[in-house]
């Protein structure tokens, strides 16, 4: 554990030199305010651009729009924002040879990827949890209704989802020699996780719904019970997930 430890406040202090948590905190509290102004200005917007000759009838933007925006960016941007930052996460290490004197001197390959994993989740927890405060806090401003009641059933499934997803990252930075391996597949897996979702049969299983139907729980209009089988899918696929990058440092030439 003493190593394991030691890792891990490498790791933290690693991503605080190279900006990691700071990019990826400034680029998420972008989202956070971003999500309830679109939605305040968007009608506005369209409106200067239809010019005078044009009459262009918009509904009054809601909560329900502000959040719509939100987990628009957290699918569509946040998720690949973490894929890009930490997909060279382990091939860098091993690439620039720098775990060879650290295993040599004792510390367990498995210390790296539970260290890794855990720093990594850890600041996608942060950078969620923050940008999500900052949208319900001009949400609430802009928008005092009562559309959107159950707004943090919304992001528990999103911080869920990243369990696995964080997982997918290690493991593909493990199975590749360079960034843009690692990158290519979480990303194929993204994408075929999306595609998947086309098969209505597998909605309630697949991952994908965690950051999906979101805001159907945010609105009332579907239950968390709903997606409970693909929140224990998803977990029980970040554990083997998690175990199969260790097996594979294990194995892996430094």
């Amino acid at each position: 554990m003493k190593s394991t430890w030691f890792f891990i406040r490498k790791e933290l202090l690693e991503s605080w030199r190279n900006y990691h948590l700071l990019i990826i905190m400034i680029v998420f509290v972008i989202f956070g305010i971003e999500g309830p102004l679109m939605a305040k200005l968007t009608p506005d917007i369209l409106k200067m651009a239809s010019g005078s000759g044009f009459s262009i009838k918009m509904p009054d933007p809601t909560s329900i729009d502000s959040w719509q925006q939100y987990y628009k960016n957290m699918t569509q941007i946040g998720i690949y924002v973490l894929v890009v930052i930490f997909s060279g996460t382990v091939s860098g290490e091993v690439s620039q040879g720098t775990l060879v004197n650290l295993v040599t001197k004792g510390l367990p390959r498995y210390s790296v990827i539970v260290a890794k994993y855990i720093v990594t989740y850890l600041q996608w927890c942060l950078a969620i949890i923050t940008s999500f405060l900052i949208s319900w806090g001009y949400t609430a401003y802009y928008f005092p209704d009562n559309k959107t009641p159950n707004i943090w059933l919304g992001l528990w499934p999103l911080l869920i989802f990243g369990l696995m997803f964080v997982a997918i990252t290690i493991l593909g930075s493990t199975l590749s020699t360079n960034n843009y391996g690692g990158f290519l597949i979480s990303v194929i897996v993204f994408i075929g996780l999306t595609l998947l979702n086309l098969f209505k049969d597998s909605k309630r299983y697949n991952p994908i719904a965690l950051v999906t139907d979101n805001m159907s729980l945010v609105k009332g209009t579907e239950k968390i019970s709903h997606i409970m089988p693909a929140i224990w899918i998803t977990i029980f696929s970040a554990l083997v997930i998690f175990y199969l990058s260790i097996l594979l440092l294990r194995r892996k030439k430094l």
